[in-house]
């Protein structure tokens, strides 16, 4: 099987109004995302963000609950997730740290290029180039991250084709769905 790792990007990510941002980071986010990414076997939790502080805060968050924090004292449980997050400023370093790792995608709307969850399943089966599974933070991946993507997954969609997740959620059934 291939190695599976997860991005979750602050920057490039789309605005409410359409406008390519940089959106801050949420501890749910870093908590959820690492806690789902090591209960389906992903290497690695990539959290990118172009901001110095911002990835100094999720270093303090991470801390807190590994090596020496207080949490893990407090909550042991939480450190094999924890310490899958890996902090870098950018996609690309996170690509380069997972092995020049394909990028998957996904996004509420269905895009060209999309491959069926079954054919990702059977993809991450075999031998070939590590994949990340990359999500967007605030109201998804700009358009530069997408058109680079080697492939989109498929939106989750709900009941009545509603599919406003939060990326936490998201993440956590698109992980279910690959490694089943």
């Amino acid at each position: 099987m291939r190695r599976l790792s997860v991005a979750l990007i602050h920057h490039p990510v789309v605005g409410r109004d359409g406008a390519v941002m940089t959106s801050t980071v949420t501890n749910l986010d870093v908590h959820d995302i690492a806690r789902s990414a090591r209960t389906f076997g992903a290497s690695d939790y990539f959290v990118v963000h172009p901001v110095e502080a911002q990835r100094t805060l999720i270093a303090r968050i991470v801390a807190h609950w590994t090596g020496d924090g207080r949490g893990l004292a407090r909550i042991p449980d939480r450190e094999p997730a924890l310490s899958l997050v890996r902090l870098v400023a950018t996609l690309d370093e996170a690509r380069a740290a997972a092995g020049d790792a394909e990028v998957w995608t996904t996004a509420a709307r269905p895009r060209e290029r999309s491959i069926s969850l079954d054919d990702a399943r059977a993809r991450l089966a075999t031998e070939g180039r590590p994949v990340m599974l990359v999500l967007g933070t605030a109201w998804g991946l700009a358009e530069s991250v997408m058109s680079e993507a080697d492939a989109h997954l498929p939106p989750i969609v709900g009941v009545d084709a509603f599919n406003h997740l939060s990326v936490r959620a998201a993440a956590a059934i698109l992980l279910d769905r690959l490694t089943r």
